[in-house]
């Protein structure tokens, strides 16, 4: 998924200008295309099916592109068809001179093509199109995004709601959740930290390498503990921080989550990823019911071992 946050890969369209991919074979098109759209999109240029398959190998994912049918070697729709199953979000327009109905019937009904619009076109009429096509590629990555964050929500809990059919001791528990919720967010490191409140034991468990480091030594993670709120540093190095934690695991960026259970601070979790973001925020919102089932799942867990 770029910088916008771990939960988040892609681009918004709306912070930048759309990727517009144009292929033709004819010189003169793909000059009138690029003049066409250069103001209002990142407008990226081909002259054949192949070297437009290069592009999206080398540059990666489009809003939308717009192909010629007829083009040697191999037509907009076999070129079209080739892109999908690497970009399936990607809104295709084809350009035909001809009167290729079969073969645009065919490629809109399998969902390879949005739309065929016929030349010489009406510059207009084809903005609008892409404008149209643009705005659908948005509205498809906003719903895809939402499904793919609650899915990782709806992770992070099974993760939690599978400690309550193991006989296991607190220590256990922390591991499991750090192994799991570190693979499930893409941080190079997951670290549980128990406190010692409410008769939890003191103890720690690590997904990844922290270097031996000590956590609670990070200003982040004392605020964390000082405040009993969700710390994040979504940019280490715009922060000029050089924290011995942050150098000796590359981290660059933190988010450290309180876990509490009424009013007792039992652990705090450290995710960092070797990568900057935007925001961490969307990570903390997905954390804050699983951080609350793991507070009752510890308090349960050590209840259960004191009375066995």
């Amino acid at each position: 998924m770029s910088t916008i946050s771990p939960l988040n890969g892609v681009p918004i369209l709306t912070r930048c200008k759309p990727r517009l991919l144009v292929v033709d074979d004819e010189p003169d098109n793909l000059a009138l295309l690029y003049r066409t759209f250069r103001r209002d999109y990142q407008v990226i240029k081909a002259e054949s099916g192949r070297k437009a398959l290069e592009v999206l190998e080398d540059d990666g994912e489009v809003a939308v592109i717009i192909s010629d049918q007829r083009m040697p070697e191999m037509t907009g729709t076999e070129f079209l068809s080739k892109t999908v199953p690497d970009f399936p979000d990607t809104v295709r327009i084809i350009l035909t001179g001809f009167t290729d109905v079969e073969d645009l019937v065919q490629a809109i009904n399998n969902g390879q093509v949005y739309r065929y619009i016929t030349k010489p076109w009406e510059p207009s009429t084809l903005r609008q199109l892409v404008h149209q096509a643009a705005h659908t590629y948005e509205l498809l990555k906003q719903s895809n995004h939402a499904l793919y964050v609650a899915e990782r929500q709806a992770q992070l809990i099974e993760q939690v709601a599978q400690l309550a059919t193991m006989d296991i001791a607190v220590s256990e528990a922390l591991q499991l959740i750090a192994d799991g919720w570190g693979q499930i967010l893409s941080a190079n490191l997951c670290v549980i930290q128990a406190l010692g409140e409410n008769d939890i034991e003191t103890t720690m468990a690590v997904f990844g390498d922290l270097r031996g480091q000590n956590l609670r030594a990070n200003p982040l993670v004392e605020r964390a503990i000082a405040t009993r709120t969700t710390q994040a540093l979504p940019n280490v190095a715009a922060n000029d921080l050089s924290d011995s934690l942050y150098a000796a695991t590359a981290t660059q960026s933190h988010l450290v989550l309180p876990v509490m259970y009424r009013d007792c601070l039992l652990a705090v979790v450290s995710f960092q990823w070797g990568h900057s973001y935007r925001t961490l925020d969307d990570v903390g919102n997905i954390l804050t019911i699983a951080s609350y089932q793991l507070a009752q799942a510890l308090v349960a867990i050590q209840c259960r071992n004191t009375r066995s």
